[in-house]
């Protein structure tokens, strides 16, 4: 087990204590304080900042491997973008969670859910541009190069090539990580504490049931294999 494999294990654990901890909060949350309420939002929201922080160290080291996370079940691989939750998600979810939401809040929304597609779409571009590149020149090029000339200079082009590809996911993986931490931040600005609440229970509550359904149908698949 690799040691982010290690780190995401001890984190799925205190993810299941912060979905307790929001579970029982959102039950008394008509007796609870707002304060204390956006004391939890903030504790849960660092939570998931300390699973970024950790996902780009590994990054800097192989991001090929955050592309295609042998952490994940093939469930949670398949709905990945850009090895991240898709910004979209997090809209429907509040609309399951929060339909509670102000006249206000409702325009501040539709706001942030526009400006969202917008950058999710700058970037879908370039994550296209980047797909392009590897099957037209200079990759191509590199390795004409390899086969015409010597095996060293061949390795020597071709290493640098990729580097310019991690290079390249490196900065659309920054780039897809910061639009979904922004946008978790502005969702929970604009809700009450309550509404937060709810929210990141149904987060939680989400990651969890898929993690597990894409558990028990990759050992049904083993299962058919062995």
């Amino acid at each position: 087990m690799s040691s982010f494999e290690t780190f995401f294990e001890g984190w799925l654990v205190r993810q299941e204590h912060y979905l307790d901890e929001l579970q029982s909060a959102q039950q008394r949350a008509h007796e609870a304080r707002d304060v204390d309420l956006r004391d939890l939002v903030s504790r849960v929201l660092l939570h998931y900042q300390q699973y970024y922080e950790e996902k780009s160290r590994i990054a800097q080291r192989d991001v090929f491997l955050v592309f295609s996370p042998t952490w994940f079940t093939s469930l949670e691989r398949a709905l990945l973008w850009i090895a991240g939750f898709n910004p979209g998600l997090a809209f429907r979810l509040v609309s399951e969670s929060v339909p509670d939401l102000s006249d206000e809040q409702r325009i501040r929304m539709t706001r942030l859910t526009e400006e969202t597609r917008v950058e999710e779409r700058a970037l879908n571009d370039k994550l296209a541009k980047i797909h392009e590149s590897v099957a037209a020149p200079p990759l191509v090029d590199v390795a004409r190069r390899h086969a015409r000339y010597v095996e060293s200079e061949g390795a020597e082009g071709e290493e640098e090539a990729t580097t310019r590809l991690k290079s390249a996911l490196e900065d659309v993986l920054a780039d897809a990580n910061l639009l979904r931490t922004t946008l978790a931040t502005k969702l929970v600005e604009m809700m009450s504490g309550a509404q937060a609440v709810r929210f990141l229970v149904a987060v939680g509550q989400f990651q969890l049931k898929i993690r597990s359904w894409g558990l028990e149908r990759d050992a049904r698949r083993k299962t058919v294999v062995v």
